[in-house]
């Protein structure tokens, strides 16, 4: 999938003390670690959806949000969906106003036909979804294995997406040393 031409923001999303939901957070901060291409935003954005919904708005052509993504697949499985079509982001039945505490990205992609009409502000013209299948977001700090397993692969798609330079692989055991005479 290809990103238009113009800014980019990548946000990780979710609650770290729910377990595998703060998968988005935690890749962000692997991604943090590496150099993004000029016009290339990264942002925590955590639970604060509204927030992230305002960010979305401040002239980027492209969104992509990294978060736990309940899919029916085998745990650290990794999903890239396109949801920028926004009839696919229509807020839940029976929903009131925004809460901060339950703004998922599908809510957050909704409230932005709201605010986008109260601002004038543009919509990004590509919204993607880097999703990470959870095996458990029960309250804990911390991901379980297969999705901790997976956060160095989504850094590395969400690399490519936006055309930055990707990561030497990792060696299996990074304790075995080469034994060969010099």
């Amino acid at each position: 999938m290809s990103l238009p031409p113009g800014r980019t923001l990548i946000a990780g999303v979710g609650n770290i003390f729910l377990g595998d939901d703060g998968f988005g957070v935690e890749t962000a901060r692997a991604l943090g670690e590496h150099p993004l291409p000029d016009g290339v935003d990264l942002v925590d954005s955590g639970i604060r959806g509204v927030d992230l919904a305002y960010r979305m708005l401040d002239g980027y052509a492209s969104v992509l949000l990294v978060d736990a993504a309940a899919r029916g697949g085998r745990p650290g499985s990794l999903y890239l969906l396109d949801a920028t079509d926004p009839a696919a982001a229509t807020a839940r039945p029976g929903a009131g106003p925004p809460d901060a505490h339950h703004m998922t990205p599908d809510a957050v992609l909704a409230l932005l036909g709201t605010l986008s009409a109260g601002t004038g502000a543009r919509r990004p013209e590509r919204v993607l979804v880097v999703g990470c299948e959870p095996a458990d977001t029960a309250e804990g700090i911390g991901l379980s294995a297969p999705v901790a397993a997976a956060v160095d692969e989504a850094v590395r798609l969400v690399l490519r997406l936006v055309g930055a330079p990707e990561p030497a692989p990792v060696p299996a055991d990074p304790t075995e040393r080469n034994t060969t005479p010099c």
